[in-house]
């Protein structure tokens, strides 16, 4: 497939051209309660044609290779038109690769039967269900396999399979009148190992969602906070990390002013990782959607901006170091900065230790959607317990955080000394990316307006 798309692209008339042709495998499968709402394979493929021209960028999809002669002219003759007519573009250069990249997966899911999956969801639906007080489930085993080939007209000529499975969902508690629910999720990149034996997990979500039915709404207010992993994972990435997504803050000149590198963001504690490259975790791959490595890049150190996300066009714009963090959905879009894989650095003390730092205050477990207004952010906490002393005591519900991302960064005090990403992720910035994951320590916050009652 690789000579036959250097063959494609050889006669373009344009300064630089890429294609990208994949293969997309994805499975389904759904439950509500006990019932079984849907369980089948898809199969898509399509190409996507890019071209610079004088300054100018365009891109064309396709779904038939009949249609590529045409994708490709027709991606030049939109380059030229872009030519002169907005901001000039040009593509940073970068080293040029040919390899062939296949996961090592352990259990690939491709050779595991739609029953044994079926069976594998089931069980730990009905785990979740067979506990007092859970009234429903709605869970989901997904599966996405993506080939993909990439040739540029710079030499270029690469083939990756990214694979990725997450069995998740939600756990509901009822008593009389009074609802609750929890999420579960578990997953990864690393194939079928990711879901075995992993029976613990979705009982003890159930567990906390019948919990929860006999906890207190938070009270509003401002609270000194620890946060535990999944809601550190995802305020770093929500509030921090589209912010070091170059083009977000390209077009902002306010904001492209605080996100100025070299400047204190953070308090000195706060360092800030995007590594892509952490085997078997949801976020990885080896080379973006342009044919770039991936690098790892240390967005904070100690609380000072040090990197940036880029594609070859941003890098060129900010006139810094190419990343490798353009890509896309599938075949059905053109590649946009995107994050992989962002944590915050953990720190040295245990947690309970975090606790007694701050002494009294709340602890907020777990994050439930949420949104961001510039610099502003506001994020559920799917669970909570009042601190005393540091000493945890009785849990609280319905949580809302919120706050400003450069005045909560400073308010950073402290991180225990774990570890924890997320084991599936998901983006919704222009496109769904599956392949964002996020995570970090249990973070001591002072401060936090927390919503509630």
């Amino acid at each position: 497939m690789l000579e036959k798309l250097k063959r494609m692209i050889t006669a373009a008339a344009a300064d630089y051209v890429d294609i990208r042709y994949e293969v997309k495998k994805t499975t389904t499968i759904s439950m509500a309660g006990h019932e079984l709402k849907k369980a089948g394979s898809n199969a898509t493929d399509g190409f996507v044609v890019r071209a610079l021209k004088d300054g100018g960028f365009s891109s064309v999809t396709v779904t038939r290779e009949d249609d590529v002669p045409e994708a490709v002219k027709l991606a030049v003759q939109g380059a030229s038109a872009m030519a002169g007519g907005g901001k000039t573009v040009t593509l940073a250069e970068v080293e040029v690769f040919e390899d062939n990249v296949e996961p090592d997966l352990k259990g690939d899911p491709a050779l595991v039967p739609l029953e044994e999956k079926i069976a594998l969801l089931k069980k730990y639906n009905d785990i979740m269900l067979d506990q007092p007080e859970i009234a429903n489930t709605n869970m989901a085993y997904s599966e996405v396999d993506r080939e993909k080939f990439f040739v540029s007209s710079e030499g270029s000529a690469i083939r990756e399979r990214v694979c990725t499975v997450s069995i998740g969902g939600e756990v509901v508690a009822r008593r009389g009148d009074l609802t609750q629910n929890i999420r579960a999720a578990v997953g990864g990149a690393n194939g079928m190992a990711a879901l075995k034996d992993r029976e613990d997990v979705f009982l003890k979500r159930a567990q906390i969602a019948r919990e929860l039915l006999d906890a207190d709404p938070v009270k509003g207010g401002t609270y000194d906070v620890v946060i535990n992993p999944s809601l550190t994972g995802v305020f770093i990435h929500e509030a921090f990390g589209h912010f070091s997504e170059a083009d977000i803050i390209e077009d902002n000149p306010p904001l492209r002013a605080k996100m100025e590198m070299d400047k204190q963001i953070g308090s000195d504690v706060v360092t800030i990782i995007a590594d892509t490259l952490i085997p078997n975790q949801v976020g990885f791959y080896k080379y973006d959607d342009e044919g770039v490595p991936v690098k790892t890049i240390p967005l904070m150190v100690n609380g000072v901006l040090k990197g940036r996300l880029h594609s070859r066009r941003t890098a060129a714009e900010f006139n810094e170091p190419v990343t490798g963090h353009c890509v896309a959905q599938d075949h059905g879009f053109e590649p946009i900065v995107r994050m992989g894989t962002i944590y915050l650095e953990k720190g040295e003390m245990p947690l309970e230790d975090l606790m007694k730092q701050m002494g009294d205050g709340l602890y907020l477990c777990d994050g439930k959607g949420g949104q961001t207004s510039g610099e502003n952010f506001t994020f559920g906490a799917q669970y909570g317990y009042i601190v005393k002393d540091g000493e945890i005591q009785e849990m609280v519900r319905d949580i809302n955080i919120m706050g400003n991302l450069f005045t909560t960064m400073k308010n950073i005090e402290a991180m225990d000394n774990t570890m924890k990403l997320s084991e599936r992720g998901g983006c919704g910035k222009g496109q769904m990316n599956i392949k964002s994951g996020y995570g970090g320590p249990s973070v001591l916050i002072r401060s936090m307006v927390v919503g509630g009652v």
